[in-house]
Order: C-alpha cells, then structure tokens, then sequence
C-alpha cells in the first residue's frame, strides 16, 4: 500500500518494524493511515521498505541511519515508541526536514521499578540463588547479601526515572545523591537529594550507583577505567539507562580486582547481544533490555507515539519533536500557525524571493505568549514558496541560515488597532495579518504600508496605481475580461498620497497572463498574481 500525506492531511503509509501496542495501531488506522507492519528487517530490506512511507515507527533495535532517512524521500517524521533516540540520526533527519519524536515519559514508571528490581536482585543475589537451588544446589551461605538501609545510593541523573528511583530508594532508608548538572539545589532539596559537583565525588561516596543519563557524546563510556579506579571500594552499579554509559570490559576487569563488588546491567553497548566479558562473573545480574517492557509502559508508548504521529503527518504542531526548535505552544498561539505560514508565503511572492533580512513582528495578547513556533511556521511559508527545498518546522532555520537568510523578531504587548498582529517585513515589502470574528477567520489587513482589510485567500490578485479616477475601472474590466471572478476587493490609499492599491480574490486560480494585460496599462506601477493553493 502507498500513499504520502499532503499538506492538506489524508492518507499515508506508516511503516512499523517492531513490536507497537495494538491500542496504537488502532489509533493510526482510525485516523485514516495505511499502517504497514513488517517486523525484524535486515538493513536492506528497511532501505527497500522505507520507500514511499510518509512516516516510521521504530523502537530500540531498528538503526535509522542517514542511509535509512535519505532513502525514505517522503518522510515526514520518525517516531522511536519510547524514550530516547539514540538509534535514530537526528541530525540526518533535520537535514531532510523530518520530524523526530519520542513518548517521554510513557516508559518511566516501568523502567525505574525495573532499576529497583536491579538493585534489589544484586544487593540479595537472587538471580545466583534461584539459579543454584533449580540446579539442585542449597548455597544459603554462599550467596548472603547486603541491606540497602544506611546505604548512600548514588543516581546519575535525575531526570523523570532519575527521580523516581530516588524517592523509591528512599522508601528502603536509603541516602540519595546525585549528579545532574541541569537540576538546582533547591529542587534536589526538594526531594530530598543531595547535589554533588563530580562524576568522581559521586562514585566516590556511593554504596550503589544507579545510571540515569541520556546518551551523548560526554557519557558514552563515562563509566571507564578511569572513573571506576576513583569508585568507593565495593561499589555497586545498576544501569537501566542505555548502553555505553559504562565500559563493559573496564567494569569486568575492575569487578575482578574487586574494587567493585557487583554490577547489574539491562543494556548493552551492541543489542541484541549473547556475549559480554560480565556474563561470566558471578556478582553480575543482567537483562536482555527489559526496562520498558510491562503491558502498561508498551501501551502507553504506543499510544504516545501513534498519537504524536497523527499530528505530525496532519501538519499540527508535535509536542514531543525533539528536533523542533519550539517545544511547546501554547493554546492562545496555537490558531495564529497557519496565518504566519500563510504570510510568509505571500510574503515571498511578493518579495519574489527570500530577503536578506526579514523583521517579523508580534502585538498584543500573543507577544505575551512564547512565539517561537510562530517564526517557524513563517520560516516555512517563506522557504516553501521561494526554494524547491523540502521545508518544514524542522529544518526551516537551518534552511535559512543556508540561504542567507536573517531573521528578526520583535514583541509588544500594545496594539493600537488590533488584539493581535503578525508582521513581516524586509526589502521593499510589508505584510501584516490577524485572525478575526469568532471562527478566527485570517486577514490580511496591511500590504506595503497600505491598510487594507481582506481575506486571506489562495488566489489573490494585487495590483498598485496612480491614485486617479477611472483606474479601478480598468482594472475590473480587465479582470472580468480574463474571465477571472471576483470573490471580495478592497482598495487602499498610501499613507502620503499618490497611489492606491487594490486586491482582489477569486475562488478560482488566476491566470497568470493577467499579470501582462493589465501591467500593459497607463498608470499600472506593479500587479502581482499569487495562487497559493
């Protein structure tokens, strides 16, 4: 089944290749998706199945490469159901202009009581004991423990999983301190956490460590031979965050010299793996990735994602884009998206091409308001009308920036006229724009500092002229001639006199050999014809 969603919404192929909850599927078929699940792809066969999916669902095995993305030439996002995206090239999908989301937090909940269930199994030995007594082994002293009461735990990172391992930890009695540059000290006091300033002074004074951090270029390999050398003697290590975190032989070896006592992984630097030099020693625990893997935590990932997928191909704005330079919008701007997308795309056919510098401007109610999105979408208007790029709230500053483009934004919170306006300006040319009456009916209300007020419609006709009897004249009969039907017209005088300006709209696209006819005419300075649907 193919099929790519256009800017209008409808129908697209999304392409699943692993394991996604069926209260997610549901959701993508509901909303009018073809949903094409094809699990356990060799690399070259996702090449191969990438091709025509408007969008792709992945969890932690499958690799979207650059490889992956560029042969995917009509996707418009990457959803990975869970949190993280370590498996995906973001910067290969910015580059192309395609959304990458995740389901923060759907997970959490799962993967911290999975980090308990870690701590608890190393610090008791449960994994060596059950698998001894099956053998037919009673090793009771063999296998004593340690308690976790008076015991500092040690979290690195204290993020939503972060957090939630830290207030379980304190539910056994045990002392909490982490490292986390991005959290203040008044919120660790708030949790009762104490903040240390060091990888090193954190595994220096822990009894157990529990590994929390994303995965970056700072924190791949962090957990080395270097670090572990500094470790409090007898130290303890669960990570359940992801793999390459911790240096899998650096650990073995410093677990064989005994500086640490005991390690209990559920993820690995190469996925899936059956062999690692920490199989072999008998104070390690691990698990094939299990974290997230609850019925709850799998439902609610596929839910988050289908659902965050459905605005994406719909053109909406996505909460959890996590290549998107806004991060949230707020329901009071969220109307004014597709009037600043409109603008900038008339702006562009009026400006006939990208300025050099273009000066967007907010007033009223919205400058109070985070307007970040909204230079987005006027960025993607712009670049959508004036470059064969693909554009979207993705890559549009990037596309900017590699067209020479500079942007300014200005805010006020004063209006003389309006509730709210959107202006643009740059080059030769103004624009401004608000939303209307109670359906939020967009407007045009100023066009190269002639006030003017009419709809914001896809077939527009803009024509400037002396300002002398008899021009309109001929310029309705011109129009009429063409055989062009007028839908609404407004006329505008300049603010020093002199000329006029008049637009008119039609239902229907106008052909652009009006253009010729009427600029043909005594008195006719500039006529623009813009067919924006």
């Amino acid at each position: 089944m193919n099929g790519v969603i256009g800017e209008d919404g409808g129908m697209a192929r999304i392409l699943v290749t692993e394991p996604l909850a069926d209260s997610g599927l549901a959701l993508l078929r509901d909303a009018g998706h073809g949903v094409d699940v094809r699990l356990d792809l060799s690399p070259q066969d996702l090449l191969e199945a990438i091709s025509g999916a408007g969008a792709l669902i992945v969890r932690s095995a499958t690799k979207v490469t650059e490889q992956v993305i560029e042969a995917g030439r009509d996707l418009v996002a990457v959803g990975r159901a869970g949190a993280g995206v370590d498996n995906i090239d973001v910067a290969a999908a910015t580059r192309r202009g395609v959304m990458v989301v995740n389901a923060p937090g759907s997970n959490s909940l799962s993967t911290a009581e999975h980090a308990m269930a870690l701590l608890l199994a190393m610090a008791r030995n449960v994994p060596q004991a059950h698998g001894a007594l099956k053998d037919g082994r009673w090793e009771k002293s063999r296998w004593a423990g340690v308690e976790l009461h008076g015991k500092t735990l040690g979290v690195l990172g204290l993020g939503r999983i972060g957090t939630l391992v830290a207030q379980r930890a304190h539910a056994f009695g045990m002392r909490v301190i982490a490292r986390d540059p991005f959290v203040t000290a008044d919120r660790a006091r708030q949790l009762g956490i104490e903040l240390v300033d060091s990888y090193e002074e954190l595994i220096a004074h822990s009894d157990f460590l529990s590994i929390h951090a994303n995965k970056t270029k700072e924190t791949t390999g962090l957990i080395g031979k270097d670090l572990l050398a500094k470790a409090k003697p007898g130290l303890r290590i669960v990570n359940a965050a992801r793999g390459g975190i911790v240096d899998e032989d650096a650990l073995a070896a410093a677990i064989e010299t005994g500086q640490i006592a005991g390690a209990a992984l559920d993820v690995f630097d190469t996925e899936p793996t059956t062999e690692s030099p920490l199989f072999g020693l008998d104070s390690v625990v691990v698990t094939p990735h299990l974290a997230a893997s609850t019925a709850e935590a799998q439902d609610k990932a596929g839910q988050m994602i289908a659902e965050q997928l459905v605005l994406a191909l719909r053109g909406d704005f996505v909460p959890f884009a996590v290549n998107v330079e806004a991060a949230e919008v707020p329901e009071s701007v969220r109307p004014f998206l597709p009037l600043a997308e409109r603008l900038g795309r008339l702006f562009a056919l009026l400006a006939d091409g990208l300025p050099p510098l273009m000066e967007i401007a907010y007033q009223g109610e919205l400058a109070g308001h985070d307007t970040r999105l909204l230079k987005l979408a006027v960025l993607r208007g712009v670049l959508a009308a004036a470059s064969d790029d693909p554009v979207s709230y993705v890559n549009a500053p990037q596309l900017a920036e590699e067209h020479g483009m500079q942007v300014r934004e200005s805010t006020t919170t004063v209006s003389d006229e309006y509730v709210n306006l959107v202006s643009l300006s740059g080059g030769d040319h103004a624009l401004a724009g608000t939303l209307t009456g109670k359906r939020g009916d967009a407007r045009i209300v100023m066009l190269d500092g002639h006030d003017i007020e009419i709809p914001l419609a896809d077939h527009l006709l803009v024509v400037r002229n002396d300002d002398r009897v008899g021009m309109m004249a001929l310029v309705t009969a011109t129009v009429a001639e063409a055989g062009v039907n007028i839908a609404d017209m407004r006329l505008g005088r300049s603010p020093g006199g002199g000329t006029a300006l008049a637009v008119i709209t039609s239902d229907n696209e106008i052909p652009s050999s009006l253009r010729d006819r009427l600029a043909g005419h005594p008195g006719i300075l500039d006529v623009l014809v813009v067919n924006a649907g």
